[in-house]
Formats: structure tokens, sequence, C-alpha cells
């Protein structure tokens, strides 16, 4: 058998997320799948280096395949073929059948885009929170607790699936742009859990609009209190923007993201 490490992007708007589920057919591995059965004639497995949910994106997301031997065609030229405009892949890399797209992925970063008044040519991929009137210095500073936080629990939406809510955060930003009335969260860790970043971006939220206070998201994040709210930010300004492996590079290809960047990271 051979292993491919396949490295796609994909604008999570109309699909009901990654992973393939009993009650929808809409989902990114399943179009997948059923594209490799119709170009190989038979099941291929596909294991996806972890889950987006419905209306999140991704600008760099690996799977991979087990194949019994190496294609005689084009396989990314026929994958873009078949699959739906929104989905696209942007290499296919050979590499040993131990490696696992998940397990050996060793950094994950995410990015968050928000805009704060209404323009039409955003909202597929930035959250709209409109016109709200925020304490950009006290969202900010919210990072740096993050950044020295390692048990991620109280930001997690189902904590007990996990045998530890421990997470090492890399890298952690808010970039705003005033006068665009934009803002873009970054966040790098080892490994993230489930809904963790929405949560993340929801409690920036809160400090900006006063509903929390630093002192109360310390408790919080110490668990020596609970929240009094707590939801996931909106799924559609979240995009899975790079994962990253000890032993292959993938490439910086995915122009969306970039674009979206633009006047927010100096």
């Amino acid at each position: 058998m051979i292993r491919y490490f396949i490295h796609i992007g994909y604008d999570g708007s109309v699909y009901s997320g990654w992973q393939r589920q009993n009650n929808t057919q809409n989902t990114i591995q399943e179009w997948i799948e059923n594209t490799l059965y119709k170009i190989f004639k038979s099941k291929v497995t596909v294991y996806g280096c972890g889950r987006t949910d419905a209306g999140v994106h991704a600008s760099q997301y690996v799977f991979h395949i087990d194949l019994p031997e190496a294609p005689s065609f084009d396989l990314k030229f026929r994958l873009n073929k078949n699959l739906p405009n929104d989905i696209s892949v942007f290499e296919i890399i050979e590499v040993k059948g131990n490696q696992h797209c998940q397990h050996n992925a060793v950094i994950r970063s995410y990015d968050y885009f928000i805009h704060l008044t209404n323009d039409p040519s955003l909202h597929r991929h930035s959250s709209f929170y409109g016109y709200l009137e925020l304490d950009l210095d006290n969202m900010k500073k919210v990072t740096s607790l993050f950044l020295n936080t390692y048990d991620f629990r109280p930001l997690c939406k189902h904590p007990d699936l996990y045998k530890n809510t421990l997470c090492h955060i890399k890298n952690c930003d808010l970039f705003v742009n005033e006068h665009q009335g934009r803002l873009q969260f970054k966040i790098t860790s080892n490994r993230f859990l489930r809904g963790m970043v929405r949560y993340c971006v929801f409690t920036i939220l809160q400090i900006g609009l006063g509903n929390m206070t630093i002192l109360e998201l310390q408790q919080i994040l110490h668990q020596e209190k609970k929240f009094s709210e707590k939801r996931l930010a909106l799924p559609n300004g979240l995009f899975l923007s790079k994962i990253e492996y000890p032993f292959v590079e993938l490439k910086d290809v995915h122009q969306l993201i970039k674009i979206l960047k633009v006047g927010l990271e100096y």
C-alpha cells in the first residue's frame, strides 16, 4: 500500500463540516470519498487531520489515503475536475505508511475574521458583529491570557470526550484595522479542542463589550468560576489556516486568506 497526504483548501459555507455524518450527506469528507469512488470504482477511506464545524473554512487542510499502487493518471487533476469548485486540491505528497495526517501534525493555526460594518463582500468569510462599540485595548489583553493558559477545559464544547484538555499555545494575536472596521484573531497551538477557537472569539467580544472583566476571565480560565453565558462565535469567520508536520512542508498556496489579511497583519 502507498500512503498519500492530500493538501486541500475549501470554502465551508454550504457544508455541514468536514466529518461524514449519519444525518447529512453534505460534508467535505463525503464529497471527497464519493469523488474517489467515482475515480477508482472502489471505496477509498479518507482520514482527515481534524474536524471543522459547519460553515467553517480551511485554507490548509490535509487528509490521507492508502492506495494499492501509484495511480497511472494525474490524480490531482482528476480530483479537481470532479470536486465542487469550493473544494480545491493543491498538492498530493507520497509519505511513509506509518505517517498519519492527524496524529503527526505538530502545529495548527486558526484565523478568525470579524467585520463591524455591513459589507456583503465579506459575509461568507468574515463574521459580522454589527456596529458594536468595543474596547479594543482590553480585547488585545485577552490574547496574553490565552498564551499563559494550559488547560482549556472552560473553552471546550465537549471536554469529557478528551483524556486531557491541555493545549500549548505557541502564538496568539489580535490585529485591528479601525479604519476598515475589521479584526483578525490568530492562534497557533499544538492541538485544539472542539469549539475552542470560537469560544475564544466569543470571550474576546464579551470583554470588548464590557460584559466580562479581565479578572473574571482569569477566574474562568483558572476554573475558579464559570461563564454566566457561553456561546460559540459565528462559524463563517473561522479558517483552519495552517498545519505543520516534521517531515513534510506544505505549499503556501491559498489566496483567499492572504486577501483577507490585507490591512490587518503588519
